[in-house]
């Protein structure tokens, strides 16, 4: 059995990411890692609330825990329509990585046509920032009045 190209595939990276100033470029056996080491945190904090403080759950505790589900899933499908999560707002992404948005986008798509909502909020592909190339382009497909509109409108000061 050939383990080169298991060893390749750990090792390989799924981009570089800035993180307040700080450049990381995970690969899949870090990502993997750190998933395990968070399930293995959160059985130890379950294990010590168990053992000292014997907090147990009543139908008074089950209600709050419904309640704060429900609204955490209020608040998230709110930031889900406007092309966000809170995951990426506490990381504080202005531009998440291309799978990410590309799930956003498909989960948006798909509460947008559940909440039934008329007015959507552009998706997080219109975020990109406009190059030179991609203004001149769309300048030139402008008709001559609109043309002449921008002109005035760029050229004359205020």
């Amino acid at each position: 059995m050939n383990i080169n190209p298991i060893m390749r595939l750990l090792n390989k990276s799924f981009g570089t990411y800035e993180v307040r100033g700080w450049y990381i470029e995970p690969t899949y056996w870090q990502a993997a890692t750190i998933v395990f080491l968070i399930f293995l945190m959160l059985l130890t904090i379950a294990r010590v609330r168990y053992l000292y403080v014997h907090w147990h759950m009543g139908r008074q505790n089950i209600s709050m825990l419904f309640w704060g589900f429900l609204m955490a899933l209020i608040f998230e499908g709110l930031l889900v329509i406007s092309g966000r999560t809170m995951f990426s707002e506490l990381i504080g992404w202005k531009n998440a990585p291309k799978p990410i948005s590309t799930v956003l986008d498909i989960t948006r798509n798909k509460l947008v046509n559940v909440l039934g909502i008329n007015d959507e909020i552009p998706t997080s592909s219109a975020s990109e920032k406009p190059t030179y190339q991609r203004v001149i382009s769309s300048y030139e497909e402008l008709t001559d009045d609109e043309a002449e509109m921008v002109k005035s409108f760029v050229c004359t000061p205020q």
